[in-house]
């Protein structure tokens, strides 16, 4: 467990270099979270795992970890069985500035990573800072029974309100979100009434919506 409060932030690492360094289940991890986020993606270690060699989209370097090579990447994962190795690794990300995760150990990491429901756009994520991961799951799976389908729709909904409002040159602050989320639109979009929930949001926002075909096609949950 950390000594200090953590600063919760979303990263946009699409098209961002990013390095895992080692081949088993918890490396498995780290990738195919960053790949979903568009991540470019190397992975180094003398052997993987079938699961990892199976993914698509990454670099992958059978071989062992190069000291100092932290540097030439954005974000850092040691995800190696090696104690020595994975603080190694940290200490090179430091050395460069660059921010380092390190496999069950908090003391070796300038960031942690959370436990997290998608329902893209949506993200929810739930830390203990490294007080309990058991209990961030336990916390993000009682929370997942309350993000669904409907709160991915709301979020296009409520986003091309947002860019319509830039585009006619209006602040999104001129608009009580509030009454849109604590009204209606939720129980509208849940029901799979998108068009009147458009027309909802078109009336509270005063701005006219395009019609999306993902939005659209949301089924009544």
């Amino acid at each position: 467990m950390v000594d200090t409060p953590l600063y919760p932030v979303a990263l946009m690492l699409a098209g961002k270099s990013c390095l895992v360094v080692g081949g088993g289940p918890v490396a498995a991890r780290k990738i195919r979270s960053l790949v979903h986020c568009g991540a470019l993606v190397t992975v180094v270690a003398p052997q993987i795992s079938a699961d990892i060699e199976k993914m698509e989209g990454i670099r992958i370097e059978l071989r062992s970890y190069d000291p100092g090579e932290a540097r030439n990447y954005r974000l850092v994962f040691a995800a190696t069985s090696q104690r020595e190795l994975n603080h190694l690794i940290y200490q090179d990300a430091e050395s460069a500035g660059i921010f380092a995760n390190t496999a069950d150990d908090p003391q070796a990491c300038s960031f942690m990573l959370p436990s997290v429901i998608r329902q893209d756009p949506v993200t929810v994520a739930v830390s203990t800072s490294g007080a309990s991961p058991a209990l961030a799951v336990w916390l993000r799976n009682i929370l997942a029974g309350f993000v669904g389908q409907e709160h991915a729709a709301m979020a296009e909904l409520l986003s091309q309100a947002r860019q319509e409002l830039h585009t006619q040159g209006r602040s999104s602050e001129s608009v009580n979100w509030s009454e849109l989320l604590e009204g209606d639109l939720p129980s509208l979009v849940r029901s799979g009434r998108i068009e009147d929930a458009r027309k909802l949001v078109e009336k509270v926002s005063d701005v006219e919506l395009a019609e999306r075909a993902g939005v659209l096609n949301c089924s009544p949950l």
